[in-house]
This record gives C-alpha cells, structure tokens and sequence, in this order.
C-alpha cells in the first residue's frame, strides 16, 4: 500500500471511529469511570447497544444541527446509554409518562445500566435517531465487539464518556 493510500484509508477510519473517555458511573458496572471506549459512527443502533449520544441542553432541546462530520463532534456534551427501545418497539414501563404506545419513527429510548444515578429516557423522553453519535464497540481489556446485553450484575442506569467528553449523570 502507498502511503497516499495508506492516509486515505486513516482519514476515511477516522470518520468512523471516535475515541471517547466515560464519565460518571451512569453505566456502571459495565463501564466505569475514566474507561476508553471506540465508538463506531453510522450503523443504526438496535436493542441492547451500548451508545454515544448527544446530550440536549436545558428545556429538552439539542443546539446546532446533528452531527455531520468529525468536526462536529467537539463542543458538545455526550451521553453513554444503553438502547432500551427503537421505532416500532412497544414504550418501556420506565417511560411511563409517555402517551405513545409504540416508540415513533426516528426516537430512541436510551437508558443508564446504572438507574440510580443514570439521567436518561426516563427524565429526557425520546432521544433523536440522529443525535446517537455512534454505538460503542471496544473497552479496554475487551475483544472488538458491539455490546449488546447489559451485564447480568447490572439492571440499574448510567455512565458517560470524554474523549470528546461524554457525560451520563447530568
């Protein structure tokens, strides 16, 4: 491979592939504080994922337009939820204050592993489809893998992550 080939290639991964440091104990004890995650961006996330999303700020609203590019991803905050539920999944209990029946085309349902200290669906509503940054892949210490079930010690809700910074408690 040359080496224009091979910056090509770094470039186009780096779209892909965001690092991102946790903050906060949200998705615990899963992922803990300060752990190092690869996220991987574009596959739409199913049931069970692990995921980086943007956090709204006050009032339930997200600033600026989704995130389009690599550029896009500083400045914001970003949360670590698990999918709970996707469009066309029944409303779990935990969103019981909802009207809908079913979840609506292009929301989420995400929820903290770590429910005392988790902020998530349960207090923010529906996350935008488009507002998930990308589903976590790899921790340390772990083999490259999509993490789809919650650990069996782990029922509860929370975590976030940097690198960017992604913060699941506020």
């Amino acid at each position: 491979m040359t080496p224009g080939w091979v910056a090509l290639a770094l470039a186009a991964l780096s779209r892909k592939l965001v690092v991102v440091t946790v903050r906060g104990a949200s998705m615990a004890p899963a992922f803990q504080d300060g752990d190092r995650v690869l996220v991987r961006r574009g596959p739409p996330p199913a049931v069970g994922h692990v995921v980086v999303a943007e956090r709204p700020a006050r009032g339930g609203t997200w600033p600026g337009g989704p995130v389009r590019s690599a550029a896009d991803v500083r400045g914001r905050q970003w949360l670590i939820k698990r999918v709970e539920a996707v469009p066309g999944d029944r409303v779990p209990r935990a969103l019981a204050s909802v009207p809908q029946e079913r979840v609506p085309p292009g929301k989420l349902v995400l929820l903290g592993d770590n429910r005392a200290v988790s902020v998530d669906s349960r207090e923010l509503g529906y996350f935008p489809a488009d507002r998930v940054l990308g589903v976590v892949l790899r921790r340390p210490g772990a083999g490259l893998r999509v993490y789809p079930r919650r650990p069996a010690e782990s029922r509860g809700r929370s975590a976030a992550s940097r690198s960017p910074a992604v913060d699941s408690q506020k």
